[in-house]
């Protein structure tokens, strides 16, 4: 997204909008990170308890 299209938006939109619309973007990339490591975790959790 360049610099007119921000601009844009946010006189569409407005600065609330267009920046919850920002930081859930940042947000559900980080969740979708945080899922995957608990998967692993949970898969690495589950390895180390059958080999006891």
């Amino acid at each position: 997204m360049d610099t007119k299209e921000i601009f844009s938006a946010v006189g569409n939109f407005g600065f609330p909008m267009v920046l919850s619309w920002y930081l859930l973007l940042r947000m559900e990339q980080r969740l979708d990170k945080l899922t995957d490591c608990l998967n692993e975790l949970s898969k690495a959790l589950l390895e180390n308890t059958r080999e006891v």
